[in-house]
């Protein structure tokens, strides 16, 4: 059990730099996991999948015991929280990782506010259960009123482990694609588009060894919202008129959801933690990591269904806002699933590039780093083993901004729209509800190109693997400029560790701050970065098995105080 107390002698208080310390202890647990659809065994924290919520206050210093009584190294990651390097719970990098038996003690201070998450970052512990949430309260009152809030936590949960999860993807890519073109899609395709069109289509496709279903990686398990499957219905009560606050955080290992509150408008006030300007929309993507704070207004004596459908239309989750227990509506079909498109393959404006042959196994990849990038010096490196065709992505670029929404290359099969033709929330909406940094000039770029081999299943940066790769070194003190170019087909959330993301949706000042930046298929996103926290730190998609795959690298901060703590006590990151 979760256990909250004040550390010190008889005063059970302890000062630290004036604020209150609290402690929390934590067990990592084999633990048994029921969807509805199937048990299974997992991985849970004090006893459970999903854990405790962990529920911190801005300004407090918070010490956590984690013992582990698994029969393997584990650890846990404060994903999204502003921390020293040596506590932010990433093995091999951080620290050695906590072994069987043995309890580490974390130690940090509470600099922001908002809604996260925490998980294993080890192996596959996180996919097998071992992930929860954080709610961290703000010091001041926040520019919003609600009368009661939910965590809505999501995940894929599968039948099978992760390691062999894993493993069957090694063997085959699409060992999980349930939704594979069949003859009688040949024949539909023919009928409308001709024959000619068609068979040119097929040839493309088969060409790159590639079908436009690759959407998922994985399909076949069970969403569930806060542990619940869609039939045992998570259910969170209101009473009619209140504004509810719904915190949604995608815990999944590989799965996108698009959400929805069939009968209410719901308006984001946060994006990863950090206040927005209040957008109202009829439906938001949730890419895997983020999170978005939502408040909504159900006036009506009646049940509200929380859906989140799977951007591959294979799964839905399903949880109710009701007035009272044991209410629900009847699930509603899956919508038709999305076919990527040419466009998506980078191939529909000008060329091919050639994403299939030497991933992970050319060394000619230059990595970007501080000792030979400067300025935007980025347009003089090479990119690869010369079989690749070059492309002019800012012409891509320039191309995305005539589009409806610029985080989706033109022509998109991804391209999301409304379940009532109403307003799907964009990147481009969320807007700073106040400038965390002072808006000045980044003092250099570096290019992240974000490369693949489906069919061998690799997944690396700059064609190179992590076990390959040398770190990315910045300077503290310096702001970077990330040019993301991804030249696969399926969609990277990128995930920075220990430093704030500012995500360049053109608004300037305003732009909103982010811990995960999703770069959707041959599209070229920018984030900035203000190098305020030195240390060694992850930089990784994450898609659990894209990851493990290769898409990682290690980011050294090198120079900054020697009093980290002192940095952050400073640092307002809310």
């Amino acid at each position: 059990m979760l256990r909250a107390s004040l550390l010190g002698s008889g005063l059970a208080m302890l000062l630290a730099g004036g604020a209150l310390a609290e402690t929390y202890d934590l067990t990592v647990d084999p633990v048994d996991i029921d969807t509805g659809d199937f048990t299974r065994s997992g991985i849970g924290y004090n006893g459970k999948s999903p854990g405790p919520i962990l529920r911190f206050k801005e300004g407090e210093e918070v010490t956590i015991n984690v013992t582990n009584n698994l029969s393997e190294e584990t650890s846990i990651h404060w994903h999204g929280l502003i921390l020293p390097s040596d506590q932010d719970g990433v093995p091999g990098i951080s620290y050695d990782g906590i072994a069987p038996g043995e309890t580490f003690t974390y130690n940090f201070p509470i600099v922001q506010s908002g809604t996260y998450w925490f998980h294993s970052h080890s192996d596959f512990q996180e996919p097998d259960g071992a992930y929860g949430a954080i709610i961290i309260e703000p010091e001041k009152r926040e520019p919003f009123r609600y009368d009661r809030e939910y965590v809505v936590q999501l995940t894929d949960t599968h039948p099978h482990q992760g390691s062999r999860i894993m493993r069957n993807l090694k063997m085959s890519s699409d060992y999980y694609n349930r939704q594979q073109r069949t003859l009688m899609d040949f024949l539909s395709d023919a009928g409308q588009k001709g024959l000619g069109e068609t068979l040119a289509d097929r040839q493309a496709w088969g060409d790159m060894r590639m079908m436009p279903t690759d959407i998922e990686d994985v399909q076949g398990y069970t969403p569930l919202i806060n542990g619940k499957g869609p039939e045992q219905n998570w259910t969170g009560l209101f009473e009619p008129g209140e504004r509810v606050r719904l915190r949604f955080i995608n815990s999944s290992a590989m799965s996108y959801f698009d959400v929805r509150i069939p009968g209410l408008e719901m308006t984001v006030v946060q994006a990863d933690g950090n206040n927005v300007q209040p957008v109202t929309v009829d439906e938001f993507r949730l890419s895997v990591a983020e999170t978005y704070d939502v408040i909504v207004q159900p006036k009506e004596d009646d049940p509200y269904s929380i859906l989140a459908e799977s951007v591959g239309r294979t799964a839905m989750a399903r949880g109710t806002l009701a007035p009272r227990e044991g209410m629900k509506n009847p699930l509603p079909d899956l919508r038709d699933p999305p076919l990527l498109t040419m466009a998506d393959m980078m191939m529909d404006h000008g060329g091919h590039v050639d994403m299939m042959e030497g991933e992970g196994e050319s060394d000619s990849h230059v990595m970007p780093d501080g000792t030979e990038m400067k300025g935007d010096s980025h347009g003089d490196m090479e990119h690869g083993s010369g079989e690749e065709t070059e492309m002019d992505h800012s012409a891509h670029g320039d191309r995305q901004a005539e589009q409806e929404d610029p985080f989706y290359a033109p022509g998109s099969g991804l391209l999301p729209s409304a379940y009532n033709d109403g307003k799907f929330l964009s990147y481009s909406d969320l807007k700073a509800q106040k400038p965390l940094y002072e808006n000045r000039e980044p003092t250099r770029e570096i290019e992240i190109r974000l490369t693949g081999n489906m069919e061998r299943y690799v997944w690396s940066i700059d064609g190179v693997k992590y076990e390959d790769a040398d770190p990315i070194r910045l300077q503290y003190g310096e702001r970077v400029r990330f040019k993301f170019v991804n030249e696969t087909m399926m969609a990277h959330p990128m995930h920075l560790h220990g430093m704030w993301s500012i995500l360049d949706t053109d608004s300037g000042k305003w732009d909103p701050i982010k811990h995960v930046v999703n770069v959707n298929p041959a599209t070229t996103v920018y984030m900035e970065t203000e190098v305020d926290a030195p240390g060694e730190w992850a930089f990784h998609c994450h898609l659990s098995y894209h990851a493990e795959a290769g898409m990682f690298r290690k980011v050294v901060v090198e120079g900054g105080p020697e009093n980290q703590i002192g940095r952050l006590s400073s640092q307002r990151g809310g």
